[in-house]
């Protein structure tokens, strides 16, 4: 049977009220985590705690980030994608609060890494991109994932220099508390997107798998296990790069305007980045793609270490990752949905991005634990750039076509 239904629209018409506003909740969920650097030198130097302490923050953070997304996955794709995005708004909403007021580290681990982390994982790409799986057919599907990872770029790119000047205008604290208030307008944002994985105008129709059987099919497919361990590199170095970025730049001896010029620039090249992988990925072979895009990462890595490190390079650096930053994301949703269809997409895709998280997790946490050990990043840096080698590695043999299914029992 084709991959599109009966029902599927015409290849020229989007469903653009669902894409508009499932960008912007991603812009809105991908901004304040993405800023978190910034608030890292104030915090500290007001509650006098170490880097570690706030490295396992952020590092909590993305594993729960990683944890949540299966299980909110599989709730949208089952019970409504706009549910688990209103949920999302207000647990973001929380977590952001309780990291502004906490007065111990345990609050902030809770607030900043637990309960932001699951904010993201249910608001996040995930969620997003499964839904427009959903309306979208097949043969556009790689262009629209790339519009909705250029939109959560984009709130990088926004919230980069709004959170750095909320910082300045009104301290750490209350900024961290005007973005929870803007987190609650997500549920509003999130009624076009209403609707479970039975509900869209598109969908793959060869089975009606139960949650079980789709997952056993995905952990056995070699294809999918080369993609999720490939990704986990992704979550290393991107993580490691966000968090920790503003203070290096600091260790290093350049201004600190140049960390936000830097982060602002990775996201606005990552809008580019993102859109042109989306176009890439709909003509290429996704694998060999991302296979070049990890390459690519380790040698912009590899030359920002080894030039004379100056603003000018900063700002390069940030150019060039920013064109790589997340134009990982449309190829790998697009390679699990071929795989194995739109059904379980959402739970498929966070497992993927479980994997992702805990590379980030690891990331993280090694940048401020290795600090605080060495008094220097370099190590992280290095271990980032062997890493990417190794994604390209995984990345090449995975097969771009649907998995061979026997027949089937019936979804219980």
């Amino acid at each position: 049977m084709s991959d599109a239904s009966a029902t599927a629209r015409p290849a020229s018409s989007l469903p653009w009220l669902i894409i508009i506003c499932g960008c912007l909740i991603a812009a809105l969920t991908f901004g304040p985590r993405s800023a978190m650097g910034f608030f890292q030198l104030p915090m500290l130097a007001e509650k006098g705690w170490d880097r570690t302490t706030f490295g396992l923050a952020m590092a909590i953070q993305n594993l729960f980030w990683g944890l949540g997304l299966p299980f909110f996955g599989a709730i949208a794709d089952r019970y409504g994608t706009w549910r688990v995005l209103a949920l999302a708004g207000v647990i973001y909403a929380l977590g952001l609060f309780l990291m502004a007021t906490a007065t111990t580290p345990t609050m902030l681990h809770i607030g900043g890494g637990v309960l932001v982390g699951l904010g993201v994982a249910a608001g996040g790409f995930g969620i997003v991109l499964a839904a427009f799986a959903r309306h979208v057919p097949a043969e556009r599907r790689s262009f629209v994932f790339g519009i909705g990872t250029a939109a959560g770029s984009a709130g990088m790119f926004i919230f980069a220099p709004i959170s750095q000047g909320l910082i300045t205008a009104y301290g750490w604290s209350d900024s961290l508390i005007i973005m929870a208030v803007a987190m609650l307008v997500i549920p509003l944002l999130a009624i076009p997107l209403a609707g479970n994985s039975k509900s869209g105008t598109v969908s793959r129709a060869e089975v009606d798998q139960s949650v079980g059987q789709a997952l056993r099919e995905a952990l056995g497919h070699q294809s999918f296990l080369l993609l999720t361990s490939g990704f986990f590199v992704c979550g290393f170095q991107v993580a490691f790069i966000t968090a920790h970025f503003p203070a290096y730049i600091g260790d290093i001896g350049i201004d600190a305007r140049y960390a936000v010029i830097a982060l602002a620039l990775v996201g606005f090249f990552n809008i580019i980045g993102s859109l042109a992988s989306g176009v890439i990925g709909q003509r290429y072979s996704k694998p060999i793609f991302l296979a070049w895009i990890y390459i690519g990462r380790s040698i912009v890595i590899t030359a920002f270490l080894l030039f004379p490190q100056t603003p000018t390079t900063v700002i390069l650096f940030a150019i060039a990752m920013g064109l790589l930053w997340l134009s990982t994301v449309p190829p790998t949703n697009s390679l699990v949905a071929i795989m194995f269809g739109t059904r379980h997409l959402g739970m498929l895709g966070g497992v993927v991005f479980l994997s992702h998280q805990i590379g980030s997790f690891l990331g993280v946490w090694l940048g401020g634990y290795l600090y605080d050990q060495f008094g220097s990043y370099d190590g992280v840096w290095w271990l980032g750039v062997a890493l990417g080698l190794f994604a390209a590695v995984v990345h090449w043999p995975i097969a771009e076509r649907p998995v061979e299914r026997p027949a089937l029992a019936p979804a219980e």
